[in-house]
This record gives structure tokens, C-alpha cells and sequence, in this order.
């Protein structure tokens, strides 16, 4: 008598693969300042863009909403990330009290290749609900600067190194045939260390608290809500908000964020329509806005706080960033019923102003436009393979030294990557 083989239970793979997930936190991904450009294989091969449809458990990231519509699935998969970073001083001054001027030259970032996983679950559990787990990162403020002719600070080799996780369970439910709310309350977590810029001790509340203090952790909490649904036949739109997510300090840099070593992730908008007017072709349009702004340790200016307050009082300098928006278009073709092409474009001005440049030297998150494709691959009944390439072209930004008249500092960045994911239906 031949015994049936067993199926392994996806409800009992989900547990230890986002617990593998949590341990392999992201290291570094970019690129619309420090927010990802997109969240999964899916959606980043189309720059992005998804919104107003979702089509893999990892879509929770963009809207929870969008949970209704992928059914019963479980997605696992990794990012290869290669953000290429340098800088370049030119000019110099003679030292007076007040100055702070760099070492003329180009300096390349020494950390180039980041391995970015992430993971989904989603299982209805009703013809209306459903509940599901999505793992997801942020990061991208990494870089590792040498140390030659005492460091682009002063201080010895320089960078930071900044993670961010979160884990958002979620619900979803179809009030009605097409349309979906959605809600995941966020978890996160995050990891920072920081080294090389001891020589700001003179402005810092706390010089102990400033720089080379090893990796330091923090966790809190969000909330994310969305919609999706059909507005025509060939329409779709969908809106999701993310709240502030209000972090622990960093303690151990509490002399370097402001508000004492607080640094809270900011709030989210993503709003999107999905056109399927043109047969097995879907046209996609979202607009991304983040609130870099409203986190005074990111979005206060150097100048004047650094003069007026110091590094970690309530009033201190931060790195200056605007709020981003971004526009992201996308494009899928569903060739058969094996067989999905995808291509996307992304836009939106990088958020450090030229004044704000010497700061940003540890965080040169300048990036504006995303070039992507994709595709996904039916492998049996039970089994997709979606893959995705993207590229940033190079941008520079250009400003003069706040704190050295007559010195000049260009940042500049391009970037790859590639991922591929599998899904298991069920």
C-alpha cells in the first residue's frame, strides 16, 4: 500500500522562517533617503509601485488592505543591495576658532554588498478575513569611510551603521465584494552605532555619549491602516497610512540625536491606482510621501543649532532632511498563465539641501530616480518564482562647508540590486 508523501504545513513554516528574518536583520537598504523604494520581489520590479494591488504576503509593507487579495501564501526571499557612495572635499582655509575644516580629496565608502531578506504569510480565514505576518527593513545610512590623514573627521575611520526591522502582523477584511480594509500594528526594532566624529565633542551635551560606542538597540510601536478595492472594473485604487513609530532612545548616543539619543521613525503615505483597461496589461501610478522632517534628530538643520544648542539637547543639530515624495510607475504583463513581465520608474528629490552637506558625509542618502524589472514564473501548482533588478543612476549633491568659508563637499551615490523570492501557495 503506498502511503501518501505529506505536505509541509505553511502555517508551521512561518514561525521559524520569520524568526530567522528577525535574526538576520537587514544591514542596509535604500534608497528614497533611508525608507526602501519598495517592499518584495513583486513590487520592486515595478519601482516600487503596489499600492492598489497586491500580489504577495510582503504587500503589507506598502498596504495591509491589499491582504485580502493574495490569497492563502507564504513568501520567502533575499536582496542582493550595492550602494556605491564617495565624497569629495575641495578647497581649504586657514583654522580659526569656529571652523571645522576637511582634508581635501575623494573618499570611497569600503561597504558596498548587503544581503537584504524578507518574508510574508498570509491565510484566509474566512471569505471575508484574513491574518498574516510580514518582516520587512529599512536602513541604508551604512558607510565606512578609511582613516587616511586622520579620517574624514579627525577622528580615525568613520561611518554609521543603522538598521531598522519591523514585524507587522495584520488583518484584512472585505466589507464588501472589491473593497478591503486592512490594519498591522507595527513592531520595530532598530540597531545603530556610529564611530569617527569624536572630534564634535566640544559641541555635544554628552562627549561620552557621541561616537565609538559600539552598536546600540532600540524597540517600539506603529500602526499602519490601508484601503483597496475596485472603483471600475478596470480601476483599482488604494491608500494606506503609517503612523510614527515612536522608538526607545539610544542611550549610548543620547550626546548625538537630539532629544537625547531619540530617534523615531516617521510617519508614511502611500496612495496608488492600478489600470488593467488594456488586455493582460496593468498600468500602475502611486505617490509616496515621508515625513522625514517631523524627527528633529533627522530632519533638524546643523546650522544654526549647532550653535546655539548641543548635540543631544532637545534644540540640537540634526542631519537636515526634507520631507520626500516620490512617484512611482509601473507595469506588468501577465504574457500567460505561467508567465508575468514587469517594468517600473520611480522619482522623487533626494531630501538633503545643499547646506547640509558636511553632516550628511556619514549619511549621503541622495538618491532620486529607480529604473526596475521583474518577472514571475509559475513552477507547478504550488510554487512561484519572482525576481527583480533595479538600478539608481548616480546623483551628486554639492554644497559648500558650513563650517570651512571657502570649502566645497560633493556627495555622490549610485546603486544596484537583484532579488529573488519563492511563494507557496496553500
Amino acid at each position: 500500500m503506498r502511503i501518501p508523501r505529506r505536505k509541509a504545513n505553511p502555517v508551521s513554516l512561518a514561525a521559524p522562517l520569520a524568526a530567522f528574518l528577525v535574526l538576520a536583520s537587514p544591514a542596509a537598504l535604500a534608497t528614497n533617503g533611508y525608507f526602501a523604494h519598495g517592499y518584495g520581489t513583486i513590487s520592486k520590479g515595478m519601482a516600487g509601485a503596489g499600492a492598489a494591488l497586491s500580489q504577495d504576503a510582503v504587500s503589507a509593507a506598502t498596504n495591509p488592505a491589499g491582504m485580502a487579495f493574495v490569497g492563502s501564501r507564504l513568501d520567502i526571499g533575499a536582496e542582493v543591495f550595492s550602494p556605491r557612495r564617495r565624497f569629495t572635499v575641495t578647497g581649504s582655509g586657514e583654522p580659526q576658532p569656529g571652523t571645522f575644516y576637511l582634508a581635501e580629496g575623494t573618499r570611497n565608502s569600503a561597504r558596498e554588498y548587503f544581503l537584504v531578506p524578507h518574508f510574508g504569510y498570509n491565510r484566509a480565514i474566512s471569505d471575508t478575513q484574513t491574518l498574516g505576518l510580514t518582516v520587512f527593513g529599512n536602513g541604508g545610512m551604512n558607510t565606512t569611510w578609511d582613516g587616511a590623514d586622520g579620517g574624514p573627521f579627525f577622528d580615525g575611520k568613520a561611518g554609521v551603521d543603522l538598521a531598522q526591522l519591523f514585524v507587522a502582523p495584520s488583518w484584512s477584511w472585505q466589507f464588501r465584494p472589491g473593497h478591503s480594509l486592512g490594519i498591522a500594528p507595527i513592531f520595530a526594532w532598530q540597531r545603530f552605532e556610529i564611530e569617527g566624529v569624536g572630534s564634535f565633542a566640544p559641541f555635544s551635551s554628552d562627549a561620552a555619549a557621541l561616537s565609538a560606542n559600539g552598536h546600540d538597540t532600540a524597540a517600539g510601536y506603529g500602526l499602519q491602516l490601508g484601503w483597496q478595492g475596485a472603483i471600475t472594473p478596470t480601476l483599482r485604487g488604494g491608500l494606506s497610512w503609517r503612523s510614527r513609530i515612536y522608538m526607545d532612545e539610544f542611550d549610548s548616543y543620547r550626546g548625538l540625536f537630539a532629544e537625547q539619543g531619540d530617534f523615531d521613525i516617521p510617519q508614511m503615505i502611500n496612495a496608488g491606482l492600478a489600470w488593467s483597461g488594456i488586455r493582460d496589461h496593468t498600468l500602475l501610478l502611486d505617490l509616496q510621501h515621508i515625513r522625514y522632517s517631523e524627527v528633529k534628530s533627522v530632519g533638524a538643520a546643523l546650522l544654526p543649532n549647532l550653535v546655539t544648542a548641543p548635540l543631544g539637547d532637545d534644540a540640537g543639530a540634526g542631519f537636515g532632511w526634507r520631507d520626500v515624495t516620490v512617484v512611482k510607475f509601473g507595469w506588468q504583463w501577465r504574457q500567460d498563465d505561467r508567465q508575468t513581465w514587469r517594468a517600473g520608474a520611480s522619482y522623487g528629490r533626494q531630501p538633503i539641501p545643499a547646506s547640509e552637506v558636511l553632516f550628511n558625509i556619514l549619511a549621503p542618502g541622495v538618491q532620486e530616480w529607480h529604473f526596475s524589472g521583474g518577472f514571475s514564473r509559475r513552477l507547478g501548482e504550488d510554487y512561484t518564482l519572482s525576481g527583480m533588478a533595479f538600478y539608481s543612476p548616480s546623483k551628486t549633491v554639492r554644497g559648500d562647508n558650513p563650517l570651512g568659508p571657502g570649502q566645497s563637499i560633493a556627495l555622490r551615490m549610485y546603486q544596484l540590486g537583484a532579488s529573488l523570492s519563492l511563494a507557496r501557495h496553500f
